[in-house]
Formats: structure tokens, C-alpha cells, sequence
């Protein structure tokens, strides 16, 4: 209700008022009232109350999450007007962002999925791809690493190729960068769209068969200024639970007493007595971990006013990595600016620098190249610290033990080793755009990113990351700075018009976009003082790892689109794309990708649009082409070498080679989609229903075939074979409960499968290191020799197929797959086999949402079942010959044909030559479940209403990410991971799905505080 009072002089109004809920008729604290066109404005408070003074003929524009925005005109009699908002239970009638524009989402006939950033808020994370997790059907987010500002894969719909990447194309303000997301301020974004069928991402023609992410950052609001500080604070764990738990000083001192014993050897003094050690583990592992700050400053101010939309926002974005010595800040600004020069002409600038910088020690990988790897195998009988509290610098125990190998300290490692990464980027956008006549635009774009980027590594002679080198050991430096530049111009057409009932928008343009990098490594060693690690302190200079180069591509693309509908009801889309690039052979350098949608609102129909149950219903279908040029540059080109010697005589002279073969019919790997779908709205829209079908077959893959050495070369760039894909997607948004309780649902979940229908001529499979992709398969398979046991005595031992020579009671039985009645391994008809499926059933997420007058929480769960994790760090973790510390379930070994274990690991007896087999020949032995379930984020928040005039709302809240994880997988805290031997980067789609102990994901905790001004 309104109370009005008038003044003669002024015509101000100074009111009061309270906004309810429809139906109920409860109070709405937190709506936000405010003058239009204005600065004014206030909240309501706990009782929905507010007050407010406002001119007579202004306009209240009262609004809330979840409800229904209400306009009221300010009047000298207004009194007794109750304002009341109804319950917004549908996001139907909201504007999406698609390929160049956007679409009422209704009428979009493409697989789109957007998310806004009222969804994203409050997650304690560095990156926009961490936040999505969980939210949309199709797309897959995996942690692979908890280095901090890293370690994010992302597929859409499965989609892989055997070389061209799996990450999809983002695209920043219509701008496709040429990186992914990792360095972009979460608090940026306005809205994400996901594009993931042909029909969608075929306006960005060989760039988007891996899918699409468009990002828009923020704008000002119509008629307001708004002043936003978002600050949080927390810490980060790595919780006990989860962690590879390894053998104890007692555990691992029992081992070595009963391996001695069993080999029939005499038991070194320092394990004849395991209990000694009682109390005194040193956990290696544990002391490489630490608790550590996170923290987050965001100030956003936006305006938009007269002719002028603006957007400000600076962030300071600084966490503490959990293992020593690891840590990432980053600095962000970004400034978006839109001016109306007239009626016809607007033209805006976007400015987004960020600089970071990233301290993070060597910690995945094999040992050689990863510390916190190193540091689960180093024996928990070697201390940590010396008698003086000091981190020792060095451990080796007497030859007598039998030890073989000496390990440095690697907390010191962690923190004496430089391992510094400083970036600069530059994301930059500007336009012009006329409108001459009523629904034709023309826009130019123009953008361009840069980035810088140096690194620097440094090993003092006091510390190694390695394992057997003795210290002080040789300094050595390593320097490479990298500069890239892709500028691109796009120019573009739209005219919009209605005839009657038809309604059409047709769209042309042309872009041109040219990358250019450059790049130089210095390795330098031997340096006179670890306190001067310059160029110039070092005696050497390694030619072997010093080198500099040059990329550059270019890419030349025309397009249209033609929108049409009738009615709202017949809706059609068509779109065509061709692009030329660089990337490919000079016969083969343009490609055409063509899509088609078409769909049917049915609930507009006469024999639906009375139905009390189904509010809303369409059908939709598209087809489509799509491409990947994401090859690498210069593949197609015969490459020349001009660092090979000659030798003439007793002289040696300077020399060139060529090092590869031309092709010049190179082209697109492409990708044909169909996808078939369905949306229903229920009881007014408060139950929304998603399902789609895709299949999609990609073929020309790129790919270095094999090619006979007689011809002087490995292999050959070219087009070969075929894949297909296949999915289900289901999504359910629900209104569970309105009125001062509101509680709504966000459901998904995803299947999705690939088989390879063909490889090159002659070749029906290729192998990894682990893995085998083989025709009539699905990619990436584990392979290896299927263990059924160990053979538990002699007579077991007789009567089944052995290794000749190695095989003993107690070791490793594995089932003889060719039926030769012999183990064998390796060549096409050996006895290994696909032995496990890195990739899901199905993936799902599930998020709730509620509101309670001021209080609001979110619980985001999401999960994987099915796939399959191959535990690579069981070759030394579980080597059964003792020269490092093991997994605690070797405690449970086969020991005897009276005490077999639990039947996962073998016998330690026979050394090398048998405990060799199950350690070194890939076996399912190292295959385990990965399914899980994890509350990947929970938010408890609460909106102050009794607040100064001079604050608009003031929200406090608490988060906590990546809470608990439930799984079976006990090969350590991550059931996403996915490594490569290095530790640098993922697997790969050849190889995915490999455990090498990677950095942890933590638990973080996180209090923060919004304040809108």
C-alpha cells in the first residue's frame, strides 16, 4: 500500500510502500524499487516495506529474482495500490545469445544452453569453466589438477578428434580467441551460451565441430548506475579422506623384513625390528601440502544513461596453492563502453588487460619431472627434518639396505626451485554499426587479442626434483618468452522485417582473422652463483635446449544466415559458411559447412493451447556441417631442417634436410550432426523438460599416417578415416514451491558414445603407451593383458598358460586371449585386450535453489558413473620390489598359497624378472571404477533490507567448493584426473584417463560480501 503525501511547491512525492507475492500475498524483502531513468532507488525490507521520494509522472520500477518485473507510474492521488509481483516460472520469453546475434529462446531452433550470472555467483573458483560444472546436459567439465589457475577440460557432446583437440571454440563479445577461458575474471561475464549441434556452431564454419562457447560480458542497466563491491575470503584443504594412502614407517619396515625373508636373505638391521618405527612416519606426501589463503576483490560500476552504456570492472584474484611454493594472482580490468552517436549510429569500445602471475613447482609427472609424485615413493624411514629442525637436504641410506636409489628433500625442492610463469594478455574489441533504414544494420567489428607471456625456470645447485642425484648438483636455467598477436575483422549485414504473419531476418558478412606468434627458449648451466641465475652468470649456454620460432596462420570466411517464422509457431534456420585457411593444402584450402533447423511451437496449435497440463511444447530438428582446422601450423608443407652437419672428408660443414612430406590436398577434418529435440513446458511452465537425440559422424581426420621408411620419412599429414557419436540429453527445471519459501530444481543428465568406423587403408588400429583406438571400438580404450588372479600353488601353476620363464605361484595369471596356451605381449596378436573404458555411461548434475525472505542457499552436485581410471602410479607405488614406498594394500599381497592377500597384488619372490611382469606390462590390474559423486559447490546466503539510503543491498555469504567426494576410486583424491607422463597437460584424446598422482583438488571455504551502491 502507497502513502502519498504532495508537495505544492516541488511535486515530490515522498512514498511508502509494500510489495507482496502473487497468490499468496506475502511480503517480498530484498525488491529492489527505484526510480527509472534515475539513481534513486532503495530495498524493501524484512516485511516488504519501503519509502522512497520520487517526482509525480516518474516510474517505479520494482523487481526481484524469480518474480516478474512491475512498472508503476508515480501520481499526486496514487494511494492504497498494493504492488504485487507475480512469479516468473519460465525463462521462455528470454533473449538468448546465439552466432552472431540473438534469439527470443522460444523461437531458437538449435541445441543452445545459457546460463546468467545470478547462476554463477559466490563460487570460490579462478576460472568461468569450474563454475559450469554441472549445469548443462551434454557438457562434460573435468578438474584434471588442482594447480591453481589450471587443470579445466572441457567436451561438448564427447566430441574428440585423433589430433585435432577436443576443446571447443570460445568466443569472447564475437570475438573467437585463440586460447581457452583460464585467464578471463569470472565476475566479467553477463552470459554464457552454450552451441552444441551443427545447426548452432555452423556459422563458425571449421572452427566448431568440438562446439562453441560464446561469452558476453557486462553492460550497464537501462536507466541505472549501480556500484558493486564483491570481495570473499577463505582457505583451502586437502582433506585425509581421499588421499592414496601409502605404507607407514611399520607397514613399509614389515615389507622389507618379509621381502628379505621370503627371497632368503639376511634381514638388514634397520627392518629387523618394524615396530621401532611406531609413531615415527615421516609422511612425505603430507609434508609437500599445506593450508592456503584464497582470496577475491571485484569492483564492477556500470551506467546506462542518455546515449552512454558503460561497464567497469576491476578485479585482484590471489590463491595460495595447497603444495609448497605454489601459488596465482591475477590483476583484471576490463572496460566496455557503447555510445549512441544518433539515431543511427552507435559505436563501442571494449579494453580487457589481465596480468598474471603463476608460481608453480614441477609437481605432476613421472619421477624426473614431478615432485609431489616423487614424494609418495620416498620411504616414510627418511626423515624430513634434521635434529636441529632444519629440512634435511638430502637422504641415502647404507648400501646394506639394499636401496638403490637417494632422495633429496622435496619440500626444499619445492620451495628453492623457481618455477614462474608472468602473462600479459589483451583482449580488445571495437565497432561501428549504422542503421539507415527501419530493420537493416550494418556493424563492423574489429578486434584483435595480444598476448605476452615469460617464463622462467631455475634449479639452484642446492635442490633437485630428481630422484638418485646427489647434491650440490649442476645449476641450470631455462628461459622462453612467448608473444602472440590475432587480430580480426568482421563485417556484417542484418535486415529484420515483418510481412503480415511471416516474420524473417536474413544475415551476410565477411571476416578476416591472422595469428602470428613468436617464441625463444634460453637454456643455460653451470652458473658461478645460485644468487645471480642471469644469462650472463652462467658458464654455459645449452645450444641443444635453446631455439626460436615462428607461427602464423590465416583464416578468410564469408556467411550468412536466413531466420524466418511464422507466427511464432513455424520456425526455420539456415545458415552457410566458407572458410579458407592457411592451415591446409593449397589444392584443399576452402571449406563449405551448411546447416538447417526447423521447429514447431505445438502448444500454440488448437489442440493444445487450451491444455491446462501442457503449457508449452515444440519439436525441433537440425542438420548441419561443421570443421576442425586445429592442426598446428605448416603440416601440409615439406619442412626443411637447416641445422643437420655434413661431413666432406675430415671437414664438417653446415647442412639443410627436408624432414617431412608435402600435401597439398590436405584439408577439413569435418563433422555431420543431426540432432532431433524436444521442449515441454508443464502446469505453467513450472516443470521444463529438455530431451535431445545427436548423432554425428566426423571424418577426414587429421592425422601423421605411418608410411614405409624406404621412403625416407615416418610418417604423413593427411585425411583419413571416420568416427561416429551418438547421444541422449536430458534436462528438468522445476518451481517446486513458491510463496516466502522458494525452492527450485535444475536436473540433467547426458549419454554419450563414439565408435571408430575406420582408420587409414591398412591400418585398423593405433596404439598408445596404455591405450589402443581400434576400428569397431570407442576411442582411447585401455589395453593391456586381462588379470584373472594369481596363480594361487603348483598345481595351478601346471595346468594353466604361463609366462615361460616368469610366471611363479603367487604371481600375476592373466587369461590367455589367442588361445596359444602361451602368455605372450606385444605385436597385433598377442593376448592383450581392451581391458577398460576411460569414458562414462552417463554424467548428470543436479542443482537446488532456495529463497527464504532474506536468506537464500545452493547445493551443486554433479557426477560421472562408468568410466574407468588407469592407475599409472601403481608401476612404482606397488613395485613389489621395494625400492620405493608402496600403496598400504601391498601390506595384503599374496604371500603363500595359505595367506594369498585379497587378491590384488602378487608375490614379492622372484625380484624383477617376475614382479617385473605385473609392474611393467600393462594389465587391468591398474584399471579401476572412477564413478563419483561430488557436492561440487553449497552457498548459504542472506540480503540485508534495513540498510543507509546510500546502499542498495548488502548480501553476506558463505560457499564451499568441491565439498566431499564420494567414490570408489582409491588411487587418490581425484576421480577426473587425466595426465600425460610429463605431467603437462592432459592425456589427450588418445590417451586419456591416466592417474600419475597429479596436484590435488581442494576443499575451499570461502566468506564473502556484496554490496551494490
Amino acid at each position: 500500500m502507497f502513502m502519498v503525501s504532495v508537495s505544492a511547491y516541488s511535486q515530490t512525492v515522498s512514498m511508502t510502500g509494500t510489495v507482496v507475492s502473487e497468490g499468496d500475498e506475502e511480503p517480498v524483502p530484498g525488491a529492489l524499487v527505484s526510480v527509472k531513468g534515475t539513481q534513486k532507488g532503495t530495498v524493501t525490507d524484512i516485511d516488504g516495506k519501503f519509502a522512497i521520494q520520487a517526482s509525480v509522472g516518474e516510474t517505479l520500477v520494482v523487481s526481484f529474482i524469480g518474480f516478474t518485473t512491475q512498472e508503476v507510474v508515480v501520481s499526486a492521488d496514487a494511494t492504497d495500490i498494493l504492488v504485487t509481483l507475480g512469479y516468473e516460472t519460465s525463462d521462455l520469453s528470454e533473449v538468448v545469445v546465439v552466432g552472431y546475434g540473438s534469439q527470443v529462446k522460444r523461437e531458437v531452433t538449435g541445441a543452445v544452453q545459457s546460463v546468467d550470472e545470478a547462476e554463477l555467483k559466490d563460487m570460490p573458483v579462478s576460472s568461468v569453466a569450474q563454475k559450469l560444472q554441472g549445469r548443462m546436459a551434454g557438457v562434460q567439465i573435468n578438474q584434471t589438477t588442482g594447480k591453481p589457475g589450471q587443470g579445466m577440460n572441457v567436451r561438448i557432446r564427447g566430441q574428440l578428434s585423433v589430433s585435432g583437440g577436443s576443446q571447443p571454440l570460445y568466443v569472447v563479445d564475437g570475438f573467437p580467441i585463440t586460447g581457452d577461458i583460464n585467464q578471463i575474471n569470472p565476475d566479467e561475464i553477463q552470459e554464457i551460451s552454450v552451441l552444441k549441434d551443427a545447426a548452432s556452431t555452423s556459422l563458425y564454419g571449421s572452427r566448431a565441430a568440438n562446439g562453441v562457447v560464446l561469452i558476453t560480458t557486462k553492460k550497464g542497466k537501462v536507466g541505472q548506475t549501480n556500484v558493486n563491491l564483491n570481495v570473499y575470503t577463505g582457505f583451502q584443504t586437502v582433506p585425509e579422506n581421499g588421499r592414496l594412502e601409502m605404507m607407514d614407517a611399520v607397514e613399509f619396515a614389515t615389507f622389507k623384513k618379509e621381502y628379505y625373508e621370503a627371497a632368503g636373505q639376511e634381514v638388514p638391521s634397520i627392518f629387523q625390528n618394524p615396530s621401532q618405527y611406531k609413531g615415527q612416519t615421516n609422511d612425505w606426501y603430507d609434508a609437500m601440502l599445506r593450508n592456503a589463503p584464497i582470496s577475491s576483490y571485484n569492483l564492477t560500476v556500470t551506467s546506462n544513461k542518455e546515449k552512454v552504456n558503460t561497464a567497469i570492472i576491476a578485479g585482484v584474484f590471489d590463491q595460495e596453492g595447497v603444495v609448497v611454493g605454489s601459488d596465482y594472482t591475477r590483476y583484471s580490468l576490463r572496460m566496455n563502453t557503447d555510445y549512441q552517436l544518433s539515431d543511427k549510429v552507435n559505436i563501442g569500445v571494449n579494453v580487457a588487460p589481465n596480468y598474471v602471475v603463476d608460481n608453480t613447482p614441477r609437481t605432476d609427472g613421472t619421477r624426473g619431472t614431478g615432485i609431489l609424485f616423487n614424494a609418495l615413493h620416498t620411504w616414510p624411514i627418511m626423515p624430513i627434518y634434521d635434529e636441529n629442525g632444519e629440512l634435511t637436504s638430502f637422504n641415502q641410506l647404507p648400501a646394506s639396505t639394499g636401496n638403490i636409489y637417494a632422495y633429496p628433500n622435496w619440500v626444499r625442492a619445492a620451495e628453492e626451485i623457481t618455477n614462474q610463469t608472468k602473462e600479459m594478455n589483451v583482449l580488445s574489441n571495437a565497432y561501428v554499426e549504422w542503421k539507415p533504414i527501419q530493420g537493416l544494420s550494418l556493424k563492423s567489428t574489429f578486434n584483435a587479442e595480444v598476448n605476452n607471456s615469460k617464463y622462467f625456470w631455475f634449479n639452484p645447485s642446492t635442490a633437485t626434483a630428481n630422484i638418485n642425484v646427489t647434491l650440490p648438483t649442476v645449476a641450470v636455467s631455462i628461459r622462453d618468452h612467448y608473444s602472440s598477436l590475432s587480430w580480426l575483422n568482421e563485417n556484417i549485414a542484418t535486415y529484420a522485417t515483418s510481412i503480415g504473419d511471416h516474420n524473417f531476418e536474413i544475415l551476410g558478412g565477411f571476416s578476416n582473422q591472422k595469428f602470428r606468434a613468436e617464441s625463444t627458449r634460453i637454456q643455460a648451466d653451470t652458473y658461478a652463483d645460485d644468487r645471480i641465475p642471469t644469462i650472463q652468470g652462467a658458464i654455459n649456454i645449452n645450444r641443444g635446449g635453446t631455439n626460436s620460432g615462428v607461427g602464423e596462420w590465416s583464416l578468410t570466411s564469408l556467411f550468412s544466415r536466413l531466420t524466418y517464422n511464422y507466427k511464432g509457431k513455424y520456425l526455420l534456420t539456415a545458415s552457410v559458411r566458407g572458410d579458407g585457411s592457411s592451415r591446409f593444402g593449397e589444392d584443399n584450402r576452402w571449406g563449405v559447412f551448411p546447416s538447417a533447423s526447423a521447429g514447431w511451437v505445438m502448444s500454440d496449435e488448437g489442440f493444445l493451447n487450451t491444455s491446462s497440463t501442457i503449457s508449452f511444447a515444440k519439436l525441433r530438428g537440425s542438420f548441419g556441417v561443421t570443421g576442425n582446422n586445429n592442426i598446428g601450423n605448416y603440416t601440409s608443407y615439406a619442412l626443411v631442417n637447416n641445422t643437420i652437419n655434413a661431413v666432406f672428408g675430415d671437414n664438417v660443414a653446415p647442412g639443410a634436410a627436408v624432414t617431412s612430406l608435402n600435401n597439398t590436398n590436405l584439408g577439413w577434418e569435418t563433422t555431420a550432426q543431426l540432432d532431433l529435440g524436444l521442449e515441454l513446458g508443464l502446469w505453467d511452465d513450472r516443470v521444463l523438460f529438455t530431451y535431445d537425440y545427436y548423432t554425428k559422424n566426423t571424418t577426414n581426420l587429421l592425422y601423421a599416417v605411418q608410411i614405409p621408411q624406404e621412403s625416407g620419412f615416418t610418417n604423413y599429414n593427411d585425411n583419413i578415416g571416420e568416427i561416429k557419436f551418438w547421444g541422449h540429453e536430458f534436462s528438468v527445471n522445476t518451481v517446486n514451491t513458491t510463496g516466502s519459501f522458494r525452492w527450485t530444481t535444475n536436473a540433467n543428465l547426458s549419454v554419450n558414445r563414439n565408435e571408430v568406423l575406420e582408420l587409414a587403408d591398412g591400418i585398423d588400429r593405433v596404439y598408445g603407451s596404455y591405450h589402443i583406438t581400434q576400428v569397431g571400438q570407442p576411442f582411447g580404450q585401455f589395453y593391456g593383458l586381462k588379470k584373472i588372479g594369481n596363480y594361487m600353488n603348483e598345481e595351478d601353476l601346471a595346468s594353466s598358460p604361463i609366462i615361460p620363464g616368469r610366471s611363479t605361484v603367487g604371481s600375476i595369471k592373466v587369461e590367455d586371449i589367442n588361445g596359444d596356451g602361451v602368455i605372450t605381449y606385444g605385436g597385433d596378436n598377442d593376448d592383450r585386450t581392451i581391458i577398460g573404458n576411460p569414458f562414462p555411461d552417463f554424467t548428470w548434475g543436479l542443482i537446488n535453489n532456495f529463497n527464504y525472505r532474506g536468506f537464500d542457499a545452493s547445493i551443486v552436485l554433479n557426477g560421472s558413473q562408468g568410466n574407468q581410471l588407469y592407475m599409472r602410479h601403481l608401476y612404482s607405488t606397488a613395485n613389489l620390489d621395494g625400492v620405493f614406498n608402496m600403496v598400504e594394500k601391498v601390506s595384503r599381497r599374496f604371500k603363500s598359497p595359505e595367506d594369498p592377500g585379497d587378491g590384488i597384488f602378487g608375490t614379492s619372490t622372484g625380484g624383477g624378472n617376475v614382479t617385473g611382469v605385473e609392474r611393467d606390462w600393462n594389465n587391468s590390474n591398474f584399471v579401476w571404477d572412477a564413478s563419483f559423486l561430488t557436492v561440487r559447490n553449497i552457498t548459504i546466503g542472506y540480503t540485508f533490507t534495513k540498510l543507509p539510503k546510500t546502499i542498495k543491498s548488502l548480501r553476506l555469504y558463505a560457499s564451499g567448493q568441491n565439498m566431499w567426494i564420494f567414490t570408489k576410486y582409491w588411487g587418490g583424491s581425484n576421480p577426473e584426473v587425466s595426465m600425460q607422463n610429463d605431467g603437462n597437460g592432459d592425456g589427450g584424446n588418445l590417451s586419456p584417463g591416466v592417474d600419475l598422482a597429479a596436484y590435488p583438488v581442494p576443499r575451499t571455504i570461502t566468506f564473502g560480501v556484496n554490496v551494490n551502491f
